[in-house]
């Protein structure tokens, strides 16, 4: 039979992040100019690339496991994974004046990644 299952909140979740990593994974690699507008401009755009990549793949991955019945749990390692490391990033490098204080935007936004994530209790999501 079909999988017409409504949607739990962890899928929820994982659906809304793995979007949201996808989008910002691709923004730098589809339009730089206008990623380096906001973000500031990089001396190593490979690594920006690389790193869009990586966040773009991390997305799709929790997108995929969001369609699989147990596939929650891992959407949240993933999710929880790069939320925590885009978050001490944001917080390490800004003060130094590394980044761009924009990037403390992308700091709330992943802080309340996590958040979501942690109300869920492990073994639902």
């Amino acid at each position: 039979m079909g999988r017409n299952r409504d949607p739990q909140p962890a899928d929820a979740i994982a659906l809304a992040h793995g979007a949201f990593n996808v989008v910002g994974g691709l923004w730098p690699l589809l339009h730089l100019r206008s990623f380096e507008w906001v973000f500031g401009p990089k001396t190593d755009v490979w690594l920006q690339m690389t790193t869009g990549g990586l966040l773009a793949s991390a997305g799709l991955a929790q997108l995929t496991a969001a369609a699989d019945p147990r596939g929650a749990a891992h959407a949240r390692r993933i999710g929880l994974g790069t939320a925590v490391t885009l978050l001490a990033v944001d917080l390490v490098y800004v003060p130094k004046g590394r980044i761009r204080p924009t990037y403390l935007l992308d700091a709330a936004m992943q802080t309340s990644w996590i958040a979501a994530w942690l109300r869920r209790a492990p073994g639902r999501a």
